[in-house]
């Protein structure tokens, strides 16, 4: 794999690009709602710092000295260690967990297209009540040709990105991306202040109660600390392996994890102000995006344009986080199959799009329709990722940069003029990281 990112800050804006994604913008705020608000942000930033950044690094480094496929990079990294040649199946675990991820992240992504579609023809005259935001959601989900069509055009734009390759796809399309992103958080944080309730949404996500401190928030917040940082799957992998080899790893990763927390908060804060501004429900639960905040747009002065503002950060937000799960399954089809980037790219949108049609037919036409009489395929396929897969590829991962890679290899990539730095990340790695991992898989599996 000879590409490179152009520089250091390339290397930062792809990664936090990839970081920052619907768990962000649509899953924090719905999770600290759900979860005491304070409590679980500050147990999720906690667990950020001794789990998730520790697990990135470990990932990112495992690239950087493999510079290849994951599958390749875990070979010969584990023939370096005459450790077992078995590594290498860790490469393909989590490129069966970015096929299925990425196939019904674009349905989730083609909701945002929908949204932003209705807006621009229809304004808010759908969303005047409670009630007629919950016909719209429900009639929404209930049109399979509307659903295709939005996954269909989701998926288009993320491969457009990636045939183009690693610095004329993935880098430039950062560059543009994470920009617009921040600028559009940025303008809706400030218009949130002028017609929301700032001060009760800090008080709300800012102020931890110990009294809303629960087993349940504590390991909430592990494992959303952990999914945040898109860690597992080998997406972080490969653009370490495009990492130039002078970067600091340590430092970049802690600056992307800083991002990519800051977003997340920035986005809750400008959310739950229009929440309690309006007197909407806190726990709105995963609907929170599409069944609670539009009834406050209509309210809103220019409620339309804020509307669209935060279905395009919300594209945007899932955009760059679906990049980074097709390059690893793009890289690894052109190796395995000897085939050029363009071909590769269109088998892999092909196979995630007909697995992101069956997930969106499971809101309509095979709605009824149950696997293990319980759920739904586009839940099977969301619960087997993130509850199974990418625990498992994490715990791996962490393991085999904490006990099989060589001291002096890790320590030579990482220590960087701060060794104290090396060896506390070296025993986060090797036992705090792995036990963290097993607790939040074992509670999610239960």
């Amino acid at each position: 794999m000879r590409a490179r990112w152009s520089s250091r800050l390339a290397f930062i804006m792809a990664a936090t690009g990839a970081a920052v994604g619907l768990g962000n913008i649509w899953k924090f705020p719905y999770m600290a709602g759900e979860n005491g608000g304070g409590a679980f942000v500050f147990l999720y930033l906690i667990f950020v710092a001794l789990i998730g950044v520790p697990a990135l690094i470990a990932e990112i480094m495992i690239g950087r000295l493999g510079r290849d496929t994951p599958v390749k990079a875990l070979q010969k990294l584990s023939a370096q260690a005459k450790a077992s040649p078995k590594w290498r199946y860790l490469g393909w675990w989590g490129g069966l967990g970015l096929v299925l991820v990425l196939s019904f992240y674009s349905v989730i992504g083609g909701f945002s297209i929908g949204y932003l579609t209705e807006l621009g023809f229809h304004g808010l005259d759908h969303f005047g009540s409670v009630a007629a935001v919950h016909l719209f959601f429900d009639a929404f989900l209930a049109n399979p040709f509307n659903l295709l069509t939005w996954h269909t055009l989701f998926m288009i734009f993320t491969l457009s990105v990636i045939a183009f390759g690693v610095r004329s796809g993935l880098e430039r399309a950062s560059n543009i991306l994470m920009p617009g992103l921040f600028f559009i958080l940025f303008i809706l944080m400030i218009y949130s202040i002028y017609v929301g309730d700032p001060a009760a949404a800090i008080n709300f996500l800012l102020k931890p109660q110990l009294c809303d401190v629960t087993a349940a928030a504590a390991l909430n917040a592990l494992g959303h600390a952990f999914f945040t940082l898109a860690i597992g799957a080998g997406a972080m992998l490969v653009y370490g392996a495009y990492l130039p080899q002078q970067t600091r790893i340590g430092s970049s990763i802690c600056i992307i994890a800083f991002l990519d927390v800051l977003v997340a908060i920035f986005s809750g804060l400008a959310i739950f102000s229009i929440v309690f501004a309006y007197e909407l429900p806190v726990a709105g639960g995963p609907g929170l995006m599409f069944k609670v905040l539009p009834v406050a747009f209509v309210h809103m002065p220019s409620g339309a344009l804020f509307g669209a503002l935060f279905f395009i950060l919300l594209l945007f937000a899932a955009w760059t986080s679906s990049i980074s799960m097709a390059e690893p399954l793009v890289v690894l089809v052109m190796d395995r199959f000897c085939l050029k980037r363009k071909v590769a790219c269109a088998l892999i949108g092909l196979l995630c799009w007909i697995l992101g049609v069956l997930a969106s037919l499971s809101f309509n036409v095979w709605k009824d329709v149950r696997i293990f009489g319980h759920f739904s395929v586009f839940d099977a396929m969301a619960d087997l990722t993130t509850n199974i897969i990418l625990p498992i590829g994490g715990l791996c991962f962490v393991l085999f940069a904490g006990w099989v890679l060589k001291y002096t290899d890790t320590e030579y990539r990482l220590i960087s003029h701060h060794p104290l730095g090396y060896e506390l990340w070296r025993f986060l790695v090797r036992f705090i990281a792995p036990v963290g991992i097993l607790l939040s898989f074992v509670f999610n599996l239960l």
